[in-house]
């Protein structure tokens, strides 16, 4: 395998690996891959502290993500790499930026397979008493890992059907939501503007919390950069992808936001007991909407740990291409790199074991090392992009098949609202200690990419 020098020039393919995704499993992918399990129930405490303005909250960090992924796609498009991020950063500040940025990540998607898998287990336990969380966690885990050893096709088909069933369930959520609040869906009345009064209940200390709440729940928006490289035209699926970003934000998240706060009152014990869509759908008087939600929440979560459990192993698997870490982990057979999947498995597991072991001390302290990951990759996005456009435009234009929009100065207006969540952490005792942790770990991380960046130099003078 090719490895990187000093100059960060990774490679921007990755031609050991399949290219079995076609351009339908990419388009749902992007489609689906933006509809989490924190959108269904995290949401929940948003709603709770910022009342009806959670949408203004869903909308300003929307507005952020749209951003951040127009930047990824102009250099995906450009950079096909199943690193994505982590290769880019690489080609634009250095290898120990690619270094601390990708290991960073994997941990965090690791960390969310194990977390992913013991949500879904608490449903299936649920349905079944009695039967152990562990072994449904187990079960999901040699599932996923299973399908994520085999061609890579394998796990765009489970995608494509998890994506489809997310979609069509949420788009017949804001279908009938609309017709309620219009008051033509039979055997409802509309509610009107009731339920919006009270529009910042808690301040803008509620707005802030329901803003941070809201930034988190988009994780998950980066999968289809890094599928891309795996597909049959990567740069066509990036640019259509990140082309429809805004619309699929702005239906799914801001949508779905404000069509629950019309339905709902914000305060209802029910928003925060049963998820924010369960309780509308009770308003509605729609009968086993409580089930048919878990059972939506279920694939979701499901869906997630799949997607998971793919990007950890090709970031790990870009790593060790460029020469960052253990060897092993880059042997890439059938087009698959399977001991990467292996790896990828069994850190998840190994987290939920944690959850078991020692839930007070070494999970917590996982969970709080993992809660900023993604804001820090966030600025490693908007960094590289800065640097690698004028590098594009100067060496390659023709390369240019997404552009970022009004370069540089929304890029620095990303930026600034990145470093604006991160004083917002700071400022609420709840994500400080997160964002303290993660800091933490960023540091350790670049340390040693960096020294490890001063070893190959030496080595190659």
């Amino acid at each position: 395998m090719p490895s990187s020098t000093t100059t960060g020039t990774p490679p921007s393919t990755d031609a050991s690996l399949s290219h079995g995704l076609k351009q339908r499993h990419l388009s749902m992918i992007a489609l689906g891959g933006v509809i989490g399990a924190g959108l269904f129930v995290g949401s929940g405490a948003g709603i709770a502290a910022a009342g009806p303005s959670i949408v203004v909250a869903y909308a300003l960090s929307g507005v952020l993500v749209m951003l951040v992924m127009r930047m990824l796609g102009e250099m995906s498009a450009a950079y096909p790499s199943s690193g994505s991020f982590s290769a880019h950063a690489e080609r634009a500040i250095g290898p120990w930026a690619g270094f601390t940025a990708g290991w960073s990540f994997w941990v965090l998607l690791c960390t969310a397979v194990g977390l992913e898998g013991i949500g879904a287990a608490k449903i299936v336990s649920g349905w079944l008493p009695g039967t152990p969380e562990w072994a449904w966690v187990a079960l999901f885990m040699v599932v996923f890992c299973g399908t994520n050893l085999a061609a890579v096709k394998n796990f765009g088909e489970f995608e494509f059907w998890f994506a489809a069933l997310k979609v069509g369930a949420i788009t017949l959520f804001l279908v009938l939501g609309v017709l309620a609040i219009l008051g033509i869906l039979p055997g409802t009345d509309s509610p009107g503007a009731s339920h919006l009064t009270d529009f910042l209940p808690n301040g803008g200390e509620g707005l802030v919390i329901g803003l941070l709440a809201s930034v988190f729940a988009y994780g998950g928006l980066e999968t289809v950069t890094i599928a891309a490289a795996e597909s049959e035209n990567p740069v066509k699926g990036v640019a259509s992808a990140v082309r429809t970003a805004m619309w699929r934000i702005a239906l799914f998240y801001i949508g779905s936001m404000a069509v629950i706060v019309t339905l709902v009152p914000w305060d209802s014990k029910e928003v925060v007991e049963k998820g924010p869509y369960v309780a509308a759908l009770d308003e509605l008087g729609i009968p086993g909407a409580g089930q048919l939600m878990n059972v939506v929440v279920l694939v979701a979560l499901l869906s997630a740990m799949n997607a998971n459990i793919y990007g950890a192993s090709r970031i790990a698997y870009s790593l060790v291409e460029r020469g960052q870490g253990p060897k092993g982990l880059g042997r890439v057979s059938g087009g698959v790199p399977r001991i990467a999947v292996l790896a990828s498995s069994v850190f998840g597991f190994l987290c939920v074991l944690l959850s078991y072991w020692r839930p007070d001390d070494v999970f917590a302290w996982l969970l709080n090392m993992i809660g900023a990951v993604i804001l820090a990759v966030w600025v490693f996005i908007a960094v590289s992009q800065l640097r690698l456009r004028r590098r594009l435009e100067r060496e390659s234009p023709e390369k240019l098949a997404v552009r970022m929009w009004a370069f540089p100065w929304l890029t620095w207006v990303a930026l600034a609202g990145m470093a604006a969540v991160f004083v917002l952490m700071a400022r609420e005792p709840d994500t400080r200690v997160q964002l303290y942790s993660t800091g933490g770990m960023i540091l350790v991380l670049a340390g040693v990419g960096y020294g490890w960046q001063r070893v190959r130099a030496g080595h190659q003078v």
